[in-house]
């Protein structure tokens, strides 16, 4: 079975269809810039190009950087334009793609859903924390395979500021961390979480999985096993296809 699947981002809109038997991605993904100001009608019509690049025609699933409730209502939108808040995603987006039906999610829970279907979560129980790093943190929890949606844990107080202004990818390079700095903020992250949730399994999402060996060795002192993300930056596409399919 295929469905079209799209992460929006703080810095990129990424898609492509997917192969939901397989959780692989049919073809090569296509990407945009997330246009600043993110506002709802420039990021939806950076979807639309996304879509019309494949001349899709099917359901399609579009994760979002913040809350989403219903499957269709923006809550928070942190690394988007503010507009976006109380914002009906699911009939703008559909609107904008000719009346395709559309399924919207937070990005984090949608990288989770796939990581727990396909990746590194697949057939673990207990407690497991997705954190994805990017231009935020976000975060998708989940007890015995059941998705607590909406967690934003990357918004947990960190030495006074919001985690993911200290210990996002964006942080790193904003302000020119080496990986050795980085990962001392990103242990101190994780032992919070740690603390605060206890869980059996980290899994480390987002474009930084793929340097994983860069900084998951340089992190000591976290009881629970950490693991980077096995479909990667991919996740949050085949996590958003996932949910498409779902909803149809």
């Amino acid at each position: 079975m295929q469905i079209f699947g799209v992460d929006i981002g703080g810095s990129g809109i990424k898609g492509a269809p997917v192969d939901l038997d397989r959780g692989e991605l049919m073809e090569e993904r296509h990407k945009v810039l997330t246009p600043h100001p993110a506002t709802p009608d420039a990021v939806a019509d950076g979807v639309k190009e996304v879509v019309g690049h494949f001349g899709w025609t099917g359901p399609v699933g579009i994760t979002f950087p913040g809350v989403v409730t219903g499957g269709a209502t923006i809550r928070t939108a942190a690394n988007v334009d503010k507009a976006w808040i109380d914002t009906d995603a699911r009939a703008l987006l559909g609107e904008r793609l000719g009346g395709l039906p559309v399924t919207v999610l937070n990005d984090a829970d949608a990288a989770g859903v796939a990581e727990m279907q396909f990746g590194a979560g697949r057939d673990r129980r207990g407690t497991v924390l997705l954190l994805t790093f990017g231009t935020g943190i976000g975060s998708a929890l989940f007890a015995d395979g059941e998705l607590v949606p909406n967690t934003e844990l990357g918004h947990l107080e960190l030495n006074g500021h919001d985690a993911e202004k200290r210990a996002s990818t964006k942080a790193k390079e904003d302000q020119e961390l080496t990986w050795e700095h980085w990962a001392r903020r990103v242990q101190k992250y994780l032992a919070h979480v740690d603390m605060l949730f206890s869980p059996e399994l980290f899994i480390i999402g987002g474009g930084v999985s793929r340097k994983a060996d860069k900084f998951l060795p340089l992190i000591e002192g976290i009881k629970a096993e950490i693991v980077p993300a096995q479909l990667q930056n991919n996740a949050g596409i085949v996590g958003a296809a996932m949910r498409a399919a779902k909803s149809a």
